[in-house]
């Protein structure tokens, strides 16, 4: 690798790390806002996606360069074709956070329900898998990225339960189902994130051992899992 090549890679890891901080922080914040319902947040939240899609397209201009003005090969390429991917992915987010944002919004002012719908845990979760998949770009681990994709089968499975939680509780207290519906709209989000996630998880694999892995950790999962 040239110094000038090398260079460059650096800084596009470094706007790529920026964003990915951006979106960490609008996630939980998303998810705080919901469970504090505190619409200034999630005003702030919506107000701060301009921000994300700057980045975005700053991550995507970055590659380009790369691109046209280096012609990488092998693991450098490689790792130019995961980074616009993973930016892709990365916006994506923004947006699903930006989406139970303004769930909050509407749900804030309505009568709350306490009950255990599991949102928070799932949240923690969908999170634990953001972060892992980022961990697992920066030490180019494939095993942890394919941890991470085994994870998304027990999001999903979360999802199902909030909803037959939900769909329970609306039948007992149906001038609450509004309110609860809202909920329902929320994990379906969170459990996108969680798609996300697993996406970036596959392309740090594609990144690290230049294998395409879509649909196929289902089986290594089962191979990897619980014995």
């Amino acid at each position: 690798m040239s110094v000038h090549l090398d260079r460059e890679i650096q800084k596009l890891k470094k706007k790529l790390l920026i964003l990915w901080t951006v979106i960490d922080e609008q996630l939980e914040a998303a998810v705080r806002s919901l469970m504090d319902q505190d619409e200034d947040l999630a005003a702030e939240i919506c107000r701060r996606d301009d921000e994300v899609d700057q980045l975005e397209v700053e991550v995507e201009e970055e590659c380009l360069k790369i691109l046209a003005l280096h012609q990488p090969v092998a693991v450098d390429l490689r790792f130019i074709i995961a980074a616009m991917k993973i930016n892709n992915d990365l916006e994506r987010i923004g947006d699903l956070a930006v989406n139970i944002a303004r769930k909050t919004r509407a749900y804030a002012g309505l009568p709350l329900i306490d009950l255990p719908f599991g949102l928070e845990e799932m949240a923690r979760k969908v999170q634990d898998m953001l972060r892992d998949s980022l961990d697992a770009l920066l030490m180019l681990d494939s095993l942890l990225a394919h941890e991470v994709c085994s994870r998304d089968s027990e999001i999903d499975q979360m999802k199902k339960i909030v909803r037959r939680e939900v769909e329970r509780v609306v039948c007992e207290y149906p001038d609450e189902a509004k309110s609860l519906l809202k909920l329902n709209a929320v994990a379906r989000n969170l459990e996108r994130v969680a798609d996300q996630a697993t996406n970036i998880a596959e392309d740090v694999i594609y990144m690290v051992d230049g294998k395409i892995v879509r649909h196929q950790d289902a089986e290594w999962a089962g191979r990897n899992g619980d014995s």
